[in-house]
C-alpha cells in the first residue's frame, strides 16, 4: 500500500502542534503507519521537520496564489487569503510556533518570500486607507499567522466550529486592522 506523504506530514504537524516532543513512534501512530514506514520516508526527526517546513511553504504559496492578493480591495483580498489558508492552518500552526528550529537558508528564503507577499497586502491596504497605519504591516503579517495558528488549535480542541473559522479570523483581523473613521 502506498503511503500518502502529504497525509503523513499533515498528521505529524497536527500532533506536533499539540505535543512538540512527540516521538517518531507517536507520529507514525498518528499517521496510521508503522515506525519503519515512517523511517523509510523520513530518515529521522530532523528530516521530518524539514519536510514539514517545505510542505508549509508549498501550501501557503498555493493559498497566496489562489487568494489573488492583487485583485480587488485589500479587505476582500485578506478575506480570500484567510479562506485559502484555513485548510492548511494545522501545518502553519505548528510551523509558526516552532519556527526557531529552522535555520536553513533555503527554508528562510521561502518564508521571506511568503512574508513579503502578505506584508505587501497589508501595506497596500494601508496606502489605500483601508487598514490602520499605526500598526505596521509587519505586525499585521504576524497577527495573520498568529490568528491562523490559534484558529487551528481552537478547531482541533473543539472550541470553535470549523465552519466558523474563516469568518472569525477574517473579521477579527479586519476589525483590528481597519482604520477608524471616527475622530
Amino acid at each position: 500500500m502506498a503511503v500518502d506523504r502529504s497525509h503523513v506530514l499533515t498528521a505529524a504537524a497536527a500532533l506536533l502542534a499539540r505535543r512538540p516532543t512527540s516521538s517518531m513512534d507517536e507520529i507514525a501512530r498518528a499517521a496510521g503507519i508503522g515506525r519503519a514506514t515512517l523511517h523509510r520516508h523520513f530518515a529521522g526527526r530532523d528530516a521530518l521537520i524539514r519536510a514539514l517546513e517545505e510542505l508549509g511553504i508549498e501550501q501557503l504559496t498555493r493559498a497566496l496564489d489562489a487568494a489573488r492578493l492583487d485583485e480587488g480591495s485589500a479587505p476582500a483580498a485578506l478575506r480570500r487569503l484567510v479562506a485559502e489558508a484555513e485548510p492548511v492552518a494545522g501545518v502553519l500552526a505548528f510551523l509558526f510556533t516552532e519556527n526557531q528550529l529552522f535555520e536553513g537558508a533555503e527554508i528562510n528564503e521561502g518564508w521571506t518570500r511568503l512574508d513579503a507577499r502578505i506584508h505587501a497586502l497589508f501595506r497596500r491596504g494601508q496606502e489605500e486607507g483601508d487598514f490602520r497605519i499605526d500598526l505596521g504591516a509587519a505586525w499585521l503579517t504576524e497577527a495573520f499567522y498568529g490568528l491562523i495558528g490559534a484558529g487551528a488549535w481552537a478547531v482541533h480542541d473543539g472550541r470553535v466550529a470549523r465552519n466558523d473559522l474563516t469568518h472569525s479570523i477574517a473579521e477579527l483581523l479586519l476589525g483590528g486592522a481597519r482604520r477608524s473613521m471616527e475622530k
